[in-house]
């Protein structure tokens, strides 16, 4: 994709890496509009960065992102790229998980792991492909879309079915102008899942250049770190990486 003069909305954009990425584009000399549940947090994005355009809403709702669609291509009609980031990771025991009072909880990533992304790009596409200029549909999964993180199951499978949709996303689209890309993260030290949790992973800005150097390059997919190895894995390289971490992890939901 092209990556300047650009009109660019960001899910989860305020924090992390949907704002490292807001800061990136912002550089490069885009428009950038982040999205965001907490309108105390998008402030604070703006005050570091005050071209940032923000908009506070709840994505977990179908109302909410009809409401986001309907607002930013009334407002900017000029929007060419989606990048679906916004997530949530729970990590958890199935055996002690109580999956029929609160099964609301557990159901929070589904609704913004997989119903939100599907549902904004099956809104953006047709809008993109209409206008018949360069556009980028830019959906992030996880490594973990690869190889399960074993205690975080239902992240793990939300982003192997975002995977699964954006390679179908890409081949339905092949014949527009629109392009659609993959950022495959691995761990990075950002706040996902509660703070403190991800302290080990990769340095945030050092993440987002190496993503940026990929969509410099015009890669489909991008990996970073240990999970550019995960998106060609064998089947048994897979099973094998993933018992590895379970062992190394279990004690944490026991």
């Amino acid at each position: 994709m092209k990556l300047t003069g650009n009109t660019i909305l960001i899910t989860g954009g305020s924090t992390g890496i949907g704002l490292a990425f807001a800061e990136r584009f912002i550089k490069a000399g885009n428009t950038v509009i982040v999205t965001g549940r907490r309108e105390q947090v998008l402030q604070a994005a703006k005050d570091r960065f005050p071209s940032l355009i923000t908009y506070a809403g709840d994505l977990s709702q179908e109302a909410g992102r009809i409401a986001l669609f309907d607002w930013v291509t009334a407002n900017y009609p000029e929007v060419n790229v989606l990048v679906n980031n916004a997530g949530i990771q729970q990590r958890f025991n199935i055996l002690k998980a109580d999956a029929k009072d609160n099964w609301s909880y557990y159901n929070q990533e589904i609704t913004t792991n997989i119903e939100a992304p599907f549902h904004l790009a099956m809104l953006f596409a047709p809008y993109f492909a209409e206008q018949k200029k360069a556009a980028a549909i830019l959906n992030v999964t996880s490594g973990l879309a690869f190889t399960p993180f074993v205690i975080a199951p239902i992240y793990s499978a939300t982003k192997a079915a975002l995977h699964s949709f954006t390679m179908s996303l890409r081949h339905q689209l092949s014949d527009t102008a629109v392009e659609v890309i993959e950022i495959a993260p691995p761990a990075v030290n950002t706040d996902l899942g509660g703070a403190g949790l991800h302290t080990h992973g990769e340095p945030l800005d050092d993440f987002a250049d190496g993503i940026f150097k990929g969509l410099e390059e015009g890669k489909p997919e991008i990996g970073y770190g240990t999970s550019e190895s995960r998106l060609r894995m064998s089947r048994d390289e897979i099973d094998e990486y993933t018992e590895k971490m379970y062992q190394a992890t279990k004690n944490a939901i026991e």
